[in-house]
């Protein structure tokens, strides 16, 4: 697909949508032993499979706790919150993006999978008092660094004291030098794993080390 279509990927006007027309697929895929079917189109990230960061990622995280806030940053048509969703059906999962046509897409794939613990909405409408315990995400590198530094700066703060941020980002676009900015920004990052050029990061609330011991 050429860049201009990828534009689409974060654009939030449906006109800009209408302008590349509906395409419907299928998309079958299996993680943590699970087989998942999803409905997907045009002018979404990876419309017609299971991207390979995605995959790489759900072979190396750990399943999610079973209950909590989560959150799938930059939803896409699912697959994260498809995935969450099902492993732990008492948590709630808050599946964001701009992009409209993934918000329904989204509403349609849980209808499919008949899960009832989704809340598909945009980012400003997600309740400003919520704390995340767990945060998904293959973050939109593309849209530049500037922007993604802003985007995770803006929904890392919500992790919840104990909250965990699993993040897959292609090793060639900048995975070490992200976690890096990362860490300098307060916060800790362990690196799970690297497979298939795709790095998996835990980024968690550093712990103060003084007041720990000191408790």
């Amino acid at each position: 697909m050429n860049s201009g279509a990828q534009q689409h990927y974060f654009s939030s006007e449906e006109g800009d949508l209408a302008n590349i027309g509906s395409a419907v697929r299928d998309v079958n895929w299996n993680a943590f032993g699970l087989d998942f079917l999803a409905k997907s189109d045009r002018g979404v990230f990876s419309y017609d499979h299971l991207d390979r960061g995605t995959a790489v990622f759900f072979s190396l995280v750990p399943k999610p706790p079973e209950q909590g806030n989560f959150l799938d940053l930059g939803c896409g048509w699912g697959p994260m919150s498809l995935c969450m969703a099902k492993l732990a059906p008492a948590s709630k999962v808050w599946a964001i993006d701009v992009n409209p046509r993934a918000r329904d897409l989204v509403l349609r794939n849980i209808n499919i999978a008949q899960l009832k613990n989704i809340h598909v909405e945009t980012p400003d409408n997600v309740p400003s008092d919520i704390q995340f315990d767990l945060i998904w995400s293959n973050p939109p590198i593309r849209i530049g660094k500037d922007a993604l530094h802003e985007l995770l700066l803006r929904w890392l703060p919500r992790l919840s004291p104990t909250g965990e941020a699993w993040l897959v980002v292609q090793k060639n676009l900048g995975s070490d030098s992200l976690a890096q900015w990362i860490q300098e920004n307060g916060y800790d990052v362990k690196r799970l794993g690297s497979k298939k050029g795709f790095r998996v990061l835990c980024v968690t609330h550093r712990v103060d080390i003084t007041t720990e011991a000191t408790r």
